[in-house]
C-alpha cells in the first residue's frame, strides 16, 4: 500500500514537472515568435535594434568649405540653412516619400527635426516629444533623429530600424529624399545652378545591430522565470490538495 502511495505521488511530481517544462517551452517560444493559429504559424518579433549614420555638409555650388576668400560669416548663414534643411526632413511631405522610398509603412516612421538653442525641446504638437510611454513602444519603429552641428554647416543623421540593413536604407533615403526634395524646389523657382545649395554626403550609411543575442536573452528569461512560477505553483497547489485530503481523512476518522 505505502508503495503504491510512493509511486502516486512520483508519478504526480513527474507530470507536474512536464507540465512545467512545457508551459515554459511555450512561454519562451511566445518571447520570440508571434504565435498564430489560424493557420498554424510562427511570425518572428521584432526584437534587435539597428541603428545606422550619416553626416551631411550644407554647401554652396562654388564650395565654402574650401574657399579661403569666403568669410566665417558664410559658415555661419549656411549652418542656419542647416538647421531649417533638417526641419525640412521632418515635414510630412519629405517625411511621406521617405517611408517610400526605404519601403516601410509611413505611420510606423518618426523624424526628429534638429534641436537649438531657440527650441531646446520637440513641441509637443509635433509628435515627437518625449514621454515616459515611449519604452514601451515596439521594436518594429522606424526613427530618424536629426542633429545639426552648432558651429558648422553639416547635418547628422541617426537612423533606427529592426535591421542594419532597413536601418542603412533609412539614414540613405533622409539624404536622398532631402535632395531630391531641393531639386524639385529649384526647378519649380526656376533658381539657377549656381545660386542652388550643394549637399555633400560624407559616406554612404552602414547599419549595424547593437543588441546582438537578444532572442536568445528574452527566451533563456521566459524560460526560466515561466518554469520557476509554474513549478511554485504547483508546489503550492499539491500541498493544498493534500492538506485537504488529510482534513477529510481526519475528519472521517473522527466520525468513526
Amino acid at each position: 500500500m505505502g508503495i503504491g502511495i510512493r509511486l502516486r505521488k512520483l508519478w504526480g511530481l513527474r507530470g507536474g514537472v512536464a507540465l512545467c517544462l512545457a508551459l515554459a517551452a511555450i512561454a519562451g517560444v511566445w518571447s520570440v515568435q508571434s504565435i498564430g493559429l489560424l493557420p498554424p504559424r510562427l511570425t518572428p518579433r521584432a526584437l534587435e535594434m539597428a541603428t545606422a549614420s550619416t553626416h551631411v555638409v550644407v554647401d554652396t555650388p562654388t564650395s565654402a568649405v574650401i574657399d579661403l576668400r569666403r568669410d566665417t560669416y558664410s559658415f555661419e548663414a549656411l549652418t542656419n540653412r542647416a538647421v531649417l534643411l533638417g526641419n525640412v526632413i521632418a515635414g510630412s511631405a519629405v517625411r511621406q516619400r521617405i517611408a517610400e522610398r526605404a519601403h516601410i509603412p509611413p505611420e510606423t516612421l518618426r523624424i526628429e527635426a534638429p534641436l537649438t538653442t531657440m527650441q531646446p525641446a520637440a513641441p509637443p504638437e509635433s509628435g515627437n516629444a518625449k514621454q515616459t510611454s515611449d519604452i514601451l513602444r515596439s521594436n518594429d519603429q522606424y526613427r530618424v533623429n536629426i542633429q545639426a552641428n552648432p558651429s558648422v554647416p553639416m547635418l547628422d543623421i541617426y537612423a533606427r530600424a529592426p535591421t542594419a540593413a532597413s536601418a542603412a536604407v533609412l539614414a540613405n533615403a533622409a539624404v536622398d529624399e532631402l535632395r531630391a526634395y531641393l531639386t524639385r524646389l529649384a526647378a519649380a523657382k526656376k533658381t539657377p545652378a549656381a545660386d542652388q545649395l550643394k549637399l555633400l554626403q560624407l559616406g554612404r550609411a552602414k547599419g549595424t545591430v547593437i543588441n546582438k543575442g537578444v532572442r536568445w536573452e528574452v527566451f533563456v528569461l521566459a524560460f526560466v522565470l515561466t518554469f520557476a512560477v509554474s513549478c511554485a505553483t504547483v508546489l503550492f497547489l499539491t500541498r493544498v490538495r493534500a492538506g485537504w485530503r488529510l482534513q477529510t481523512l481526519t475528519e472521517r476518522a473522527t466520525r468513526a
